[in-house]
């Protein structure tokens, strides 16, 4: 497999949740305990809070997501979301 595939597949994917529709706004650069660092084209305030589902190889769980910061350089801003109440993690079900 080539390391272009390897790195898609461990990425994990963060949507937010409204209205239990999925929408996928972020560019998930790494989740560490409870904390997501990624980017947006879009600039969430400091505060907001909004549902979020996460899924990283075969498994999936939904959480509340706080925006906690925005760092870096305005061109390549990078914002920090800490997760609460997450659900335990499931496997995905395809198809």
């Amino acid at each position: 497999m080539s390391p272009a595939v390897e790195a898609a597949r461990a990425s994990p994917t963060l949507f937010v949740l409204d209205d239990g529709k999925p929408y996928d706004l972020f560019d998930v650069l790494e989740i560490v305990g409870e904390v997501a660092r990624v980017r947006s084209p879009f600039l969430f305030e400091i505060g907001e809070e909004f549902a979020v589902r996460v899924e990283h190889d075969g498994q999936v769980f939904e959480a509340q997501a706080k925006v906690r910061a925005h760092v870096g350089p305005p061109e390549m801003r990078i914002t920090e979301l800490a997760l609460s109440e997450q659900t335990a993690p499931r496997r995905m079900v395809t198809g």
